[in-house]
């Protein structure tokens, strides 16, 4: 028999709100992401028609008042409190497959028009790395990376501290954050003697191991992966980054990195377009590609059952 969760999930949750303002920052995301220098260019979306995502513009009203929230809400106060939450509850324990189809659940209850499920989604991304002859571990990161928006079951406060773009809490707000410095002058650090100084709580090459970037879905998964797999340094850095776009696209906080964050910005880089491009009109045959990826998972995830 599978696991059951041990925790009661909140599916009357907005799942479509979620999604809609997700997908609403990928697409300004997909219009960010113009730099990938430094390293061999991905093979699978040399071909694809960048321009049929879905427009900016439409979505930039939702963006901006996302954006206004999270960069209200995200402080160093709050962002103590989702760690030493997220360590000291009871988590919910199932498969890594079995997360998956909760998430599709979340999309498939609150939007049952969409198109592409998250189950879809995830496996795209995963056979874009896949046909790319990436190594397996970062095809399994690929299945695996936006499973930390599992969080808005549980203690998400709204979607501001479930997706968006992240950034460091503790030193300065950079105008290289999406929208730029300003938009955090509601934020309760703004203007504090510390956490808005130029290195705040933090020193010069301290590494970004060290530094607390806001609570979100990438944060969540990654502080998962990190103590129930084994999955190398470059995936958790793929996980943990991958919307940290004011950090890998704008080249902000990197008198914080050290010469490990070197080494993990490439990685990150070079998983940046299997993140915003997979999305396509092939929809991957989920039966077909389960028993592969099933098989994958349990090669870096020890114990199949995990808490979330």
């Amino acid at each position: 028999m599978a696991p059951i969760a041990t925790e009661t999930f909140n599916t009357k949750r907005d799942g479509q709100a979620l999604e809609e303002t997700s997908d609403a920052i990928d697409e300004v995301n997909v219009l960010k992401a113009t730099n990938k220098d430094l390293y061999e260019a991905s093979e699978f979306d040399k071909n694809k028609d960048k321009t049929q995502f879905r427009q900016y513009e439409d979505a930039c009203d939702r963006v901006k008042n996302f954006y206004k929230e999270q960069h209200t809400k995200q402080t160093v106060a709050y962002n103590l409190k989702a760690r030493h939450e997220f360590h000291r509850k009871t988590r919910a324990e199932m498969t890594v497959w079995q997360a998956m189809e909760k998430l599709n659940t979340l999309i498939d209850e609150s939007d049952p028009d969409t198109s592409l499920s998250q189950i879809e989604h995830l496996l795209q991304s995963a056979e874009a790395i896949r046909r790319d002859g990436k190594p397996r571990w970062m095809q399994l990161t690929g299945l695996i990376h936006d499973l930390g928006k599992l969080l808005f079951f549980f203690d998400a406060r709204g979607q501001w501290d479930v997706v968006g773009d992240t950034f460091a809490v503790g030193c300065a707000f950079d105008d290289r954050i999406i929208y730029g410095r300003d938009s955090f002058c509601d934020n309760e650090d703004f203007g504090h003697e510390i956490y808005d100084s130029k290195f705040g709580i933090y020193s010069p090459g301290c590494g970004l191991d060290n530094v607390m970037l806001s609570w979100g879905h990438d944060e969540y998964l990654y502080h998962i992966a990190k103590e129930q797999s084994t999955l190398p340094a470059e995936a958790l850095a793929m996980i943990r980054y991958h919307s940290f776009y004011p950090w890998h696209n704008a080249g902000a906080y990197h008198e914080l990195m050290d010469d490990h964050d070197r080494d993990m910005l490439r990685a990150v880089k070079a998983f940046n377009p299997y993140d915003l491009y997979s999305k396509s009109d092939d929809i991957p045959s989920i039966e077909e590609l389960k028993p592969y990826y099933l098989e994958l998972i349990d090669e870096y995830f020890p114990n199949k059952v995990i808490k979330w």
